[in-house]
């Protein structure tokens, strides 16, 4: 497939290949140009994926050159895969995510996923789900989640634009900017709709339960969202993740969700 994509595009293998969770990534070249030729597996939604880089056309994001949704390959922008925000200072790190928050919070179309639909999705399904698996929480945590969840299902919605999957190992260190993301999913919304994410996969950086809070303040301070709304949805998807990853065998994510809620719900 890779040698394919070669071909028909014109390219040359310029370096060892790579992968995240679920696509392989080539180093190419085609002339004096670098690029990465990414190829997802069977069931991506390649469409998708590339409709949002171009929507963000290089704006807080790696830049999309072409793509080719039959052989499920889009050629990109060349950035340093060995360097993500993941091996940086967590406080750097959560400075840079604030930024690129703000950065994406464009005008978004109004046919993408809402966070307000994400949000009365979980009014539907929390309490199914918490009860499929036997009260993974407290009931309490439970009852705040799905009244945080009305709250923001009914509220005014936002058109900002939101990257729905922003994390550390999402975001590599580039040449036109220092920090671009790979891999974003369109939303509208609440822009600290994923902040969540960025706490339980380094939440064993944190010792004490202040440390949390204060990257939180530190957080909202720098992208200058709501706090209240900040905490609402890292229970929201704290509680969300927790759901979804107990019966998928997940072990390490759940107890950091679960240290989450014991903290803000």
């Amino acid at each position: 497939m890779v040698s394919d994509q070669c071909r028909r595009w014109g390219l040359e293998i310029d370096g060892s290949s790579l992968h995240g969770s679920n696509a392989l990534v080539v180093p190419v070249r085609r002339g004096p140009q670098g690029y990465m030729l990414r190829l997802a597996p069977p069931g991506d939604d390649v469409d998708q994926e590339a409709a949002a880089l171009r929507f963000w056309d290089g704006r807080g994001t790696v830049r999309l050159f072409d793509v080719d949704p039959i052989s499920r390959a889009m050629l990109l922008e060349r950035l340093d895969s060995s360097r993500s925000l993941q091996s940086e200072p967590l406080a750097a790190a959560v400075s840079v995510i604030a930024h690129l928050v703000g950065e994406l919070a464009v005008p978004a179309p109004s046919d993408v996923l809402s966070t307000a639909a994400i949000a009365a999705s979980h009014v539907e399904a929390f309490e199914r789900d918490w009860l499929a698996l036997g009260g993974p929480t407290p009931r309490h945590q439970l009852d705040i989640a799905l009244r945080l969840a009305e709250e923001r299902a009914e509220a005014p919605a936002s058109n900002l634009a939101v990257d729905g999957d922003l994390h550390c190992e999402q975001v590599l260190a580039g040449d036109r900017a220092p920090w671009l993301i790979v891999d974003p999913v369109l939303c509208r919304g609440d822009r600290e709709y994923d902040f969540a994410r960025v706490l339980w996969e380094r939440l064993d950086e944190l010792g004490e339960d202040s440390d949390i809070v204060k990257l939180v303040e530190a957080f909202v301070r720098a992208s200058e969202v709501p706090s209240d709304r900040a905490r609402c949805w890292i229970v929201l998807r704290s509680m969300s993740y927790l759901l979804w990853g107990i019966p998928r065998g997940l072990t390490w994510d759940p107890p950091k969700c679960q240290r989450l809620l014991n903290l803000f719900s």
